[in-house]
């Protein structure tokens, strides 16, 4: 038997599905740590990969002294599950796709088709407990708010996504089952995880701090949300097979769905501010109406279905996920607490805490401190006043463009008068300037000194090195456009030449007040968005290379 030699030795055996996925490793750990358990873990991988924490932690020496085995296993091979859970007392099933790809083929196909196996090879097996990872989605249909719903409150008519509906599927089946051929099972739907480890949370509030778009709040900023701390989500998985495992605790519990949750309900944008503040961001403080949100997301929606084989990325903004964002989601835990004898082992203050703590990398101080942006301006003081790094100078440029504007669009002079009447009025400033006091009604005067004429050899070098660089900065991309392979950039430069094109064709009147706009906040622009830009530039790119070397292909098929 492949899984039992991969177990190895006597002992009592539990199998975690999912194993390697976010809150499974929790209770990988924690059902190690117990000494009551050896643990197989069960993913779709290969091999295992460990983190370095891993390797030195609990996994790592369970599986050196044989207390863990790792096991390939894909749900939806009947066989591989069969012999995954060989010799096992206890299943935990965690697996569970992505759930923000709203993929029903791929839903259905692990959460459903997944879960029928998992009970197949439970009985097959004769595994005594199935524990099922759920979710308090079954419960909500996307448009009415949740407030402290317990067990009792049904399935919706429609769900609020595919996942939501799988699970739900999968739950059903599960509870089904429960009493066949001696099978005890029990469904625990933990409500928003977070913690250390998490890959989905965290990362992509960051990710959206960084591009500026964590500024915004979804609705009026009032929904409360019920999250959970990872280790409180390992055990209540813990205390359901704990009670399973009683014959009083198994008529109580068995074939039941209990809610988890840290039992401290929280604003949800508070939640996340908290969050945000922790890792050295801005907390968002810009309210946007749900009915303004909604109908983009949906053409967000739309635009993927129709672009993703071209590869195009997960959209983080869809409707789903709008409604998640902006509704009430709380959930009462009695039925676990009299029941199961669940009680929150990490409060959410902690919980919060130690989830800061644990991404060290994502901290604000950590981002890239020159922007792209600034690179091709040199660095220097052009990259400072059309980046608006230094507000004042900005300004100041900005009034004198005008002036010049004046002068040479408004009057009607030609360019050699106008600048010689620019000339005049700037010898008449300096000159009474210089006549002036030191100071005039009680406020000082900062008279100009030659020397801030004067430019130094630093200052010299300093501007030479802003042109050299922008300079290096364009032969470089001439080089890459050369090389034929980097499609964002040969994008970036067709659009700049286009709007220098559009430029052109105008009058010089007119060309000078859009170019100055476009260059005093296109820049900008750029560098608050750059990964955005760059990502919506790479997945056109690869939708239009995907397009062509289609186009190539089938041409090449016809001759």
């Amino acid at each position: 038997m492949e899984a039992a030699a991969a177990g190895g030795g006597g002992g009592r055996w539990c199998v975690v599905t999912g194993g390697r996925g976010f809150a499974a490793r929790h209770l990988v750990t924690m059902l190690l740590r117990s000494g009551e358990w050896r643990v197989r873990v069960a993913d779709l991988a290969p091999a295992i990969a460990l983190d370095r924490d891993e390797e030195e932690g609990f996994l790592g020496a369970a599986l050196r002294e044989g207390q863990a085995a790792y096991v390939s296993a894909d749900l939806r091979d009947k066989a591989q599950v069969a012999r995954a859970f060989e010799g096992a007392e206890v299943v935990f099933h965690m697996a569970a796709p992505d759930s923000s790809i709203n993929n029903f083929h791929l839903h259905y196909s692990v959460n459903v088709e997944g879960t029928k196996n998992v009970i197949d090879a439970c009985i097959r097996c004769k595994v005594k407990r199935l524990i099922y990872t759920s979710s308090p989605s079954v419960v909500f249909d996307g448009v009415h708010g949740i407030f402290n719903a317990d067990e009792s409150m049904p399935y919706p008519d429609k769900f609020n996504d595919s996942y939501s509906e799988t699970k739900a599927d999968g739950e059903k089946l599960v509870m089904r089952a429960n009493g066949r051929e001696g099978l005890l099972t029990c469904c625990i739907r933990p409500s928003s995880i977070f913690g250390p480890g998490d890959k989905l949370l965290v990362p992509s509030l960051v990710a959206a701090a960084r591009a500026g778009k964590s500024k915004y709040i979804i609705g009026d900023g009032n929904n409360y949300y019920d999250f959970t701390y990872v280790e409180n989500v390992a055990y209540g998985h813990i205390c359901a097979e704990k009670t399973l495992s009683s014959e009083d605790g198994a008529k109580i519990a068995a074939g039941k769905a209990y809610f988890i949750t840290n039992m401290e309900p929280i604003k949800f944008w508070e939640f996340m501010s908290l969050i945000l503040e922790g890792l050295g961001y801005e907390r968002p403080s810009i309210k946007i109406p749900v009915s303004v949100m909604m109908p983009v997301a949906h053409v967000v929606e739309w635009t993927y279905k129709k672009f993703a084989k071209y590869g195009m990325k997960v959209p983080q903004l869809t409707p789903s996920r709008i409604r998640l964002l902006s509704c009430n989601r709380t959930f009462s835990c009695s039925r676990a607490k009299d029941q199961l004898g669940y009680e929150p082992i990490v409060p959410l203050k902690e919980g919060l805490k130690r989830t800061v703590e644990s991404y060290p990398h994502l901290r604000a101080q950590n981002q890239r401190s020159i922007s792209k942006a600034s690179v091709f301006l040199g660095n220097g003081n052009l990259a400072k006043t059309l980046l608006w790094e230094d507000t004042k100078q900005t300004v100041t440029v900005l009034l004198l463009l005008a002036v010049i504007y004046y002068h040479l669009f408004t009057c009607g002079y030609t360019f050699i008068t106008a600048m010689a009447k620019l000339l005049s009025l700037t010898a008449l400033f300096l000159f009474i300037h210089g006549m002036l006091p030191a100071n005039v009604f009680g406020h000082k005067v900062e008279k100009l000194e030659a020397s801030n004429f004067h430019i130094t050899e630093v200052e010299a070098h300093r501007v030479a090195h802003s042109i050299s660089s922008s300079w290096n900065s364009l032969v470089g991309a001439l080089r890459s456009l050369c090389r034929g392979n980097d499609w964002p950039l040969f994008f970036k430069v067709a659009l700049s030449l286009l709007v220098v094109s559009i430029l052109s064709s105008m009058s010089s009147q007119a060309a000078f007040k859009i170019g100055t706009a476009l260059v005093f906040t296109g820049f900008k622009a750029y560098e608050k968005w750059e990964d955005t830009i760059d990502s919506m530039v790479g997945d056109v790119c690869s939708i239009l290379l995907h397009i062509g070397s289609t186009k190539k292909s089938s041409s090449q098929e016809q001759m």
